[in-house]
């Protein structure tokens, strides 16, 4: 075994050529914008429709309130597929959890459009979507980590920040395409058409996209930094107790099966927090609120998110940049600040009653403390894990913080906003999200420029 792991050692990684670099980008980007198109149309349709036909039968708000609940189940299987395919995708390489992910997240979401509603089949109808939105949970649960490992492990050091933030341009092409879908739904359907049949086209249309995603990871190499891992011979990882067994005092393999997990994964979750948290509620809950509280245009919110998620074209790569050149501390701790001082006068801008003032609180809500922070998170996280338990550990601190934030946030906004008749729990809430990355974004290290191929993590 010691002869295998010197061998394995000394073997390089086969070469990658510019090429690969830009088809590892484009499948990162198109895998994630896939997720994030398939959650957004979900959460878009428990905002605006979900309530109306799958739990007709209560009050408006306890309606909301169901939706965005059933919207939050999928968080829980997104935590068993982390796990699950977070494991896997640490013991046999990134590239074959990704075939995997992209089919389940698909189906699932293919299937939800050709669901009967409440009025055919009765409480059957909200039980299906609930098993379909556990399947497309269980799918998506490691999707995006994989892909964020996957591009900080084929991306130039000096570029990673960069090139990793395609994942979050990823996530930001798939929202544009859900919310662009449902604006032009929203504007073109009346009422009943968009009850009766709309709502189910832009489910339907996810099915092209998981076939072109599916082709293009088919010529994906494998990341680099796996290939170079001194526990990996023959592309599987050694078992713990065979490792233990190859290590030398002092060595690699020492260093890497030694070290006490836990400080990095609870750092990483925090800084997940605040994306999470302000997420869930400038993305999914506003858009319900606004619809159902004020007296603007149905299109207004998810037009604000379109326009939002435009300019997140330009936020996104440009953070990774400064991300880059200044250090992932430095832009973690001038963002969530940022958020902190904003929020309550983005929430007032929401609030005020005019289209203007939705869609410039919300655009500048959604840039500055969901879409900047995800450009930092989608390097700093994969920099803080060793790569022996990467994608694992960076797959549970990104669902147990949805789980936690993005996932039950919409839900305890719908309730507070219900018991208190105002808007100020919401941004109290992105204030209490946005401090929690603050203060975890104090007690990290500054990763910028770590060796992914240690198997240690950073703390």
């Amino acid at each position: 075994m010691k002869d295998s792991v010197t061998a394995a050692q000394r073997t390089p990684s086969a070469e990658r050529t510019t090429r690969d670099l830009a088809r590892a980008a484009v499948s990162g980007w198109l895998g994630t914008a896939m997720e994030f198109m398939d959650f957004q149309l979900y959460s878009l349709a428990a905002a605006i429709v979900f309530n109306k036909i799958f739990f007709p039968d209560v009050s408006p708000a306890v309606g909301l309130i169901a939706a965005m609940a059933t919207y939050g189940v999928g968080y829980v299987a997104r935590l068993a597929g982390a796990v699950y395919f977070g494991r896997m995708g640490d013991r046999i390489g990134r590239k074959k959890v990704l075939y995997l992910t992209i089919l389940l997240m698909g189906a699932s979401t293919t299937l939800i459009g050709v669901l009967p509603t409440y009025a055919s089949i009765g409480i059957l109808a909200p039980m299906l979507l609930v098993a379909l939105r556990l399947v497309q949970g269980f799918g998506a649960g490691a999707e995006i980590a994989g892909a964020t490992v996957l591009l900080a492990e084929y991306a130039p050091v000096q570029r990673r920040g960069l090139v990793s933030s395609l994942v979050s341009l990823g996530t930001n092409s798939g929202t544009l395409a859900a919310s662009g879908l449902w604006a032009v739904l929203l504007a073109t359907l009346s009422e009943d058409q968009l009850l009766s049949w709309g709502w189910r086209l832009p489910f339907l249309l996810s099915f092209v996209l998981m076939l072109f995603a599916f082709w293009l990871r088919r010529g994906l190499k494998e990341s680099p930094v796996f290939e170079e891992r001194p526990d990996v011979v023959d592309g599987v990882a050694m078992a713990k107790e065979e490792v233990i067994a190859a290590a030398h005092e002092g060595d690699v393999l020492a260093a890497g099966i030694r070290q006490r997990k836990g400080k990095a994964f609870f750092l990483a979750l925090g800084l997940r927090f605040g994306q999470a948290g302000n997420s869930g509620l400038m993305q999914t809950f506003l858009v319900g609120y606004i619809a159902t509280n004020l007296a603007v245009g149905r299109s207004v919110p998810t037009d604000a998110i379109v326009y939002g998620s435009l300019l997140g074209f330009v936020t996104v790569p440009l953070v990774g940049q400064l991300g880059d050149r200044f250090g992932r501390r430095a832009l973690y701790l001038a963002l969530t600040a940022l958020t902190v001082v904003v929020a309550f006068p983005v929430m007032l801008l929401i609030t005020s009653g005019s289209s203007a003032g939705v869609m410039l609180g919300m655009v500048l809500g959604l840039n500055v403390g969901v879409l900047g922070l995800f450009s930092l998170e989608s390097v700093t996280m994969a920099e803080l894990f060793g790569s022996r338990t990467r994608f694992t550990q960076l797959a549970l601190a990104k669902e147990i913080g949805g789980i936690l934030a993005t996932a039950i946030g919409p839900v305890l906004a719908a309730t507070l906003t219900a018991v208190t008749g105002s808007w100020w729990p919401i941004a109290a809430m992105l204030v209490v999200y946005s401090l929690i990355t603050f203060v975890s974004a104090l007690l990290a290290p500054e990763t910028r420029g770590r060796d992914l191929v240690r198997l240690e993590d950073a703390v």
